[in-house]
């Protein structure tokens, strides 16, 4: 599907973009933008990709453009058949801080690629989304499900007009991605300070960057208007965690700091209600969209309602032990980078 079409990528200098042109330059696709803010991380990018990919660095196009501004938005689209929307704010303590620019990139922004989207006739849009968007505590996480709910009523609108499938992934922490934990805990050790941790019992659900490139292909194939795709993941404790990291890096001790402006215990993938309407695809959740409309004496249900009050939560999922985690680090470039 992808043969000589043109994939535009939101926030495309960020730790995402960067896995899916590694997944993508070689293939036979025509066209990959690059739709960001920073011109620094453009440039950046160009030079790396003329150095190191000189003959399939012409397939790649830089845009400078912000998702707020929907003017920038609409002249980087025409012609784009597919969009994969990355641009967000995702630390938590600073969307905490400054919540109103968590609602402009990650609501607005969201609204304005979609609009425009539907405008240009984009075939297919896969919106990035997170777990703290599920059962949110936070000014991120609940900006995330507001993002969530202008990806539905986008997609309602987008499929009544029979032209633009947009659906939404979500998943839990990406392994050494920018602003993740395990980049800090490397540079700590390094420093030969003690590693920070906020609460050893806390949980995260864990997951590589080829894997969110996965899962947001997966969604590109399979997506109905309106559908949440989640990939079933492992998880671990972060006390955990930061022992597979002293176990490759070297123990130089921790100093607890204690939990951090707007953290959870634990995260949730999918809530109990999604799970009613959730179908099992393997590695993979499918929730699909409430289609109902607002006539709600059209919708009758006979019968006993039945209701499964279990969300999936770190918690609640396979628990990696030190080993486990070791081996799940290895699979990630930025720490076989780190090891030399």
């Amino acid at each position: 599907m992808y043969k000589q079409k043109t994939l535009m990528i939101t926030g495309g200098t960020g730790s995402f973009g960067n896995t899916v042109l590694k997944h993508f330059l070689n293939s036979d696709i025509g066209e990959i933008r690059i739709f960001s803010r920073d011109e620094k991380k453009q440039d950046d990018m160009r030079h790396s990709l003329q150095a190191e990919h000189p003959d399939v660095a012409g397939k790649v196009k830089f845009y400078i453009g912000d998702v707020r501004d929907l003017g920038s938005v609409r002249d980087a689209m025409y012609g784009v058949d597919y969009i994969f929307h990355a641009a967000a704010l995702k630390q938590v303590p600073s969307c905490q801080f400054f919540p109103m620019e968590a609602v402009k990139t990650n609501i607005i922004g969201t609204d304005n690629v979609l609009h425009a989207a539907i405008e240009e006739g984009v075939k297919r849009v896969v919106c990035l989304s997170t777990d703290k968007a599920a059962y949110p505590i936070n000014a991120m996480g609940t900006s995330k499900a507001m993002m969530e709910h202008v990806i539905n009523a986008n997609a309602r609108v987008a499929a009544e007009r029979g032209q633009t499938i947009i659906c939404c992934t979500r998943y839990g922490n990406v392994m050494c991605s920018r602003g993740s934990v395990i980049p800090l805990f490397i540079d700590q050790i390094k420093a030969g300070k003690p590693i920070t941790i906020t609460n050893p019992n806390m949980t995260r659900f864990l997951m590589n960057l080829d894997e969110a490139v996965e899962l947001v292909n997966f969604a590109f194939h399979n997506a109905k208007p309106g559908d949440l795709f989640i990939q079933k993941a492992d998880a671990s404790t972060i006390g955990d965690l930061a022992k597979a990291v002293q176990s490759l890096f070297g123990d130089t001790g921790t100093r607890m700091i204690g939990t951090r402006h707007g953290e959870k215990l634990y995260e949730t993938l999918m809530t109990a209600e999604e799970r009613l309407r959730s179908e099992d695809m393997g590695d993979y959740y499918r929730v699909s969209a409430d289609n109902r409309d607002l006539n709600y004496d059209k919708f009758v249900v006979e019968g006993q309602i039945e209701f499964e009050d279990k969300a999936y939560t770190s918690h609640d999922t396979t628990l990696l032990d030190v080993p486990g985690i070791v081996a799940k680090l290895m699979t990630t470039d930025y720490v076989r980078e780190q090891l030399g």
